[in-house]
């Protein structure tokens, strides 16, 4: 099922409350605060930030965060991620989490946005290509 497309309001409330979790960012070595908003079909909204460890591979992204938190709470069904960065351009989500989006939201919406201003909106599918599946 190819990712349903967001209102104008759905995509803003989406990046704010990205914007929002990512002030709440644990970066303290790659000071690189990342923000992600997770859209459930029922219309609630998971917020994650990235969490850094000094063992750097035990750290979690952003957008891992959310889906964890959505999953945790009972969720299944996802419409939409946006994910909200300091940099001059839309980053888009890390390959393990573009897998493991994929594996609990297959194709979704992807609204990367910087804070400032700067917004891309594309698919799952279009970043992650033949991923990976039972």
């Amino acid at each position: 099922m190819a990712a349903r497309s967001l209102t104008p309001e759905e995509r803003d409330t989406l990046v704010a409350a990205a914007t929002a979790a990512r002030e709440r960012a644990a970066a303290p070595y790659s000071h690189f605060h990342v923000g992600a908003a997770l859209l459930a079909e029922d219309g609630r909204i998971f917020q994650g930030c990235n969490v850094e460890s000094a063992s750097y591979g035990l750290t979690n992204c952003a957008e891992r965060t959310a889906v964890f938190k959505a999953i945790s709470e009972g969720v299944r069904g996802f419409r939409a991620v946006a994910v909200v960065t300091g940099a001059d351009e839309p980053t888009s989500p890390c390959g393990a989490c573009r897998q493991v989006l994929w594996d609990q939201c297959r194709d979704i919406a992807v609204v990367m946005a910087t804070t400032g201003g700067a917004l891309e909106e594309t698919t799952l599918a279009t970043l992650l290509p033949r991923a990976f599946e039972l």
